[in-house]
């Protein structure tokens, strides 16, 4: 998801966090709200980004193994410009980059159509992404069967892995919640845990989502065009002392090719305080608001 560059009184408070990423509160905003209470509700804000956007990536990247990888289809194409070339075949659906490439994807068993699947996404030492991100160690999932029919579930944990400078723990699922004429998938986080391997510095998250596709439902084949409205609740807490509720009031809206949210609105909730970040028009940049107590703050989101 994306990242901010935030206000000064935030980067005392949270000094680690900003080694990850920062904000810069746009100078239209009025001084005089910044009291360390805003600053811990902007650092809680801020924190819950950083754990949705993570997660995501794991999400991208499990729903997005490809069948020359897998041996079958058991994906949905999400990874398409993240560990994978968005390169496609002539009938539309994506293709490997041509040249090495610096992961490797184990499956066992390897036999089509035989299930469950464990498949290991190991990144090795240091493998640099499709999106610029640096990881290491593996990410483990199993599958229950292809994440396009309903039913399906995946199961996903993680041995060393990290993405540039952060750890990332906990137990990640997806399982595929269609109907007859959508297609959804209910996403769950349970006991994430994202830590600062330079600092220290760490953010507890758990989450429970629902990924509703909304555009791309008749053209399987090909991914580009996929768009999809995610709804839900999360919790957190970081080494900052701030602990915090979220939740998704206009459903975010993320477009396979985008690096962005889009559009939509989270409420932050933190003891009396609450932050709304609003994601934009449904333009893809890099461009969000940050409202605390009824003060907007522009700000620049960066990955």
């Amino acid at each position: 998801m994306k990242l901010n560059r935030i206000s000064k009184w935030a980067t005392l408070l949270g000094c680690g966090l900003i080694a990850f990423s920062s904000c810069k509160k746009d100078n239209s905003a009025s001084q005089a709200q910044d009291t360390p209470e805003v600053a811990a509700t902007i650092d809680a804000a801020q924190s819950d980004a950083v754990a949705e956007q993570e997660y995501d990536d794991v999400f991208n990247i499990t729903m997005g193994v490809q069948a020359s990888d897998a041996g079958e289809d058991i994906g949905i194409g999400a990874g398409v410009d993240v560990i994978y070339s968005s390169t496609t075949n002539p009938d539309g659906s994506p293709s490997p980059a041509p040249g090495p490439r610096c992961f490797t994807v184990e499956v066992v068993p390897n036999i089509p159509h035989v299930f469950p699947k464990t498949v290991t996404v190991d990144f090795g030492e240091g493998c640099v992404g499709r999106d610029g991100k640096l990881r290491k160690g593996k990410i483990v999932s199993i599958y229950t069967g292809p994440m396009f029919i309903s039913g399906s579930k995946t199961a996903t944990t993680f041995v060393d892995y990290s993405v540039d400078s952060f750890s990332i723990e906990g137990t990640h699922t997806v399982e595929n919640t269609s109907t007859s004429n959508k297609m959804g998938w209910t996403v769950k986080v349970i006991d994430g845990k994202i830590t600062n391997t330079n600092s220290g510095t760490w953010k507890k998250w758990s989450s429970v989502k629902t990924h509703t596709q909304v555009e791309g439902n008749g053209t399987p084949l090909f991914r580009l065009d996929d768009v999809f409205h995610i709804t839900g609740e999360a919790s957190g807490s970081n080494s900052n002392g701030n602990s915090w509720t979220a939740s998704i009031t206009t459903p975010l809206v993320k477009k396979i090719g985008c690096h962005w949210i889009i559009k939509g609105t989270i409420r932050i909730s933190r003891n009396a305080n609450m932050a709304v970040l609003d994601y934009g028009d449904g333009t893809c940049d890099n461009k969000a608001v940050i409202t605390i107590n009824g003060v907007p703050h522009n700000i620049t989101l960066h990955r």
